[in-house]
């Protein structure tokens, strides 16, 4: 039995889930996650590091790493890819000027290895503010439909408000849901 083979037992036993939140500087990261975790998002201060938040979400245990988006951080992204399952890619729908840097990032990171197979979401976050780009225009800007190494969704959202938060989170989980738990149980039951 390979190494893949126990973690997937192991894995399938807890049904853990462990997803990355990434994305550049004030793009609402920790507000998300704040907001989803059901914390206090008033207050909050660029991550300088890394945030784990871990909780329940149905019948899944999520572990879900926050890092900080700063350019002097984003070399130290690829020390949090190990057994990643999926990436949230948030995206602050208001900065016009940088979604070419966005961009650039996001395509860089789906190169990496240690995030082949993972799925992607897309947040197309501050969708509250007036002047946002569409989920249709960041989709364009980003390249979305060149993506064929990952099954990725974008979400238009508001961490502020909450709007389509949990929604985009079902779907990344019922994706990697679908990838890990549902066709291991469907082989096993062979």
């Amino acid at each position: 039995m390979g190494l893949l083979t126990i973690i997937r037992k192991n894995r399938q036993k807890e049904k853990e889930m462990r997803i990355l939140f990434l994305g550049l500087d004030n793009a609402g990261k920790t507000t998300i996650l704040k907001k989803l975790s059901g914390e206090d998002i008033t207050g909050i201060s660029p991550t300088l590091g890394f945030n784990i938040k871990t909780f329940a979400h149905g019948k899944y245990t999520l572990n879900i790493w926050d890092v900080g988006g700063q350019r002097t951080l984003r070399p130290y992204w690829r020390n949090y890819f190990e057994q990643t399952d999926a990436l949230v890619w948030v995206v602050d729908s208001g900065d016009r000027f940088r979604m070419k840097d966005c961009k650039d990032e996001l395509h860089s990171l789906l190169l990496e290895d240690r995030l082949a197979g993972a799925s992607l979401l897309v947040f197309a976050n501050k969708q509250d503010l007036q002047g946002s780009m569409t989920e249709s225009e960041i989709k364009d800007m980003l390249d979305l439909p060149g993506i064929k190494s990952h099954n990725w969704r974008i979400w238009s959202c508001s961490a502020v408000t909450g709007h389509n938060l949990v929604t985009g989170l079902d779907w990344v989980i019922g994706d990697i849901a679908s990838r890990l738990y549902y066709s291991t149980t469907v082989q096993s039951s062979q």
